[in-house]
């Protein structure tokens, strides 16, 4: 994968406690301006995943958010970001089980940037919390580990680029109830809603599209509770592991389309 010259840029992730992905070099012929957004992080192993190389290849700069950590705060609104992602949180719940402890302030985030016309990303638990926080709400649904096949319900979904049927590996507990207007942009073989949106740039994905199945290995030796079946499901998720990067790949042009994040010229990184 290669940029053109106006778009060559070297970022070096810094091993460090805030995991924040920081530009190092930048060409004097780049001339898009670097977008930031931040990245709410509930669980030291659930991250952005396969979704980090996407979002550096458009230099996106990407700065996690950690309330869980020691010291560790939630940005009081908005101001100085272009975008956010709400990331899963392992087994805890919006309401049921343990709950999110930053739940409140979290949903006050989200709405901020909403309400100044930012683009948000829910992704497990953090696609409830979207949807909690445009009106919709959370239902109880037990702690669980998936891999199914979604289906794209509508032709333009991310302007187009989403899969017509790709992997979703699914590891949350709780289940999103969409607000009024919400548009279910791929379901499972059941019907069950596994990507929406709300408004222009507001999306929610039940599943990580950027999972890995490393990540789902440390979330079950980060906490005692953990689904079952996860080791027959593990084997599902490693055999899909491919399908799911190369479903990626189209999603995250869709999306970096969707929020503005990036010029036409980088689009197809």
């Amino acid at each position: 994968m290669t940029c053109g010259p106006a778009l060559q840029f070297t970022l070096k992730k810094l091993a460090s406690a805030t995991g924040e992905a920081v530009e190092e070099e930048r060409s004097p012929f780049f001339t898009a301006p670097m977008k930031t957004i931040c990245v709410l992080q509930h669980t030291e192993t659930e991250y952005l995943g396969l979704m980090e190389d996407h979002l550096e290849a458009r230099s996106v700069r990407f700065l996690y958010s950690r309330p869980f950590t020691a010291g560790g705060k939630i940005p009081p609104d908005a101001e100085g970001f272009d975008g956010l992602v709400v990331l899963g949180a392992g087994p805890l719940g919006v309401v049921s089980g343990n709950l999110v402890p930053s739940l409140g302030p979290e949903l006050r985030l989200i709405a901020d940037f909403i309400n100044r016309g930012l683009p948000v990303i829910g992704i497990g638990l953090g696609a409830v919390m979207v949807a909690t926080a445009t009106g919709g709400g959370a239902e109880e649904a037990p702690l669980r580990f998936t891999v199914s096949t979604a289906h794209r319900k509508s032709d333009d979904a991310l302007k187009g680029f989403l899969p017509d049927s790709f992997p979703v590996g699914v590891y949350m507990r709780d289940r999103p109830v969409l607000p009024e207007g919400a548009t279910v942009l791929a379901a499972d073989d059941d019907g069950e809603p596994l990507v929406f949106q709300i408004g222009d740039n507001v999306f929610g994905f039940v599943g990580h599209p950027g999972i890995k199945s490393a990540m789902v290995e440390d979330l079950i030796m980060e906490f005692d509770e953990c689904p079952d079946n996860t080791a027959a499901t593990l084997e599902t998720l490693r055999d899909a592991q491919g399908q799911i990067a190369g479903a990626l790949t189209p999603i995250m042009v869709g999306l970096v389309m969707s929020a503005e994040w990036m010029s036409e010229q980088g689009l197809g990184q």
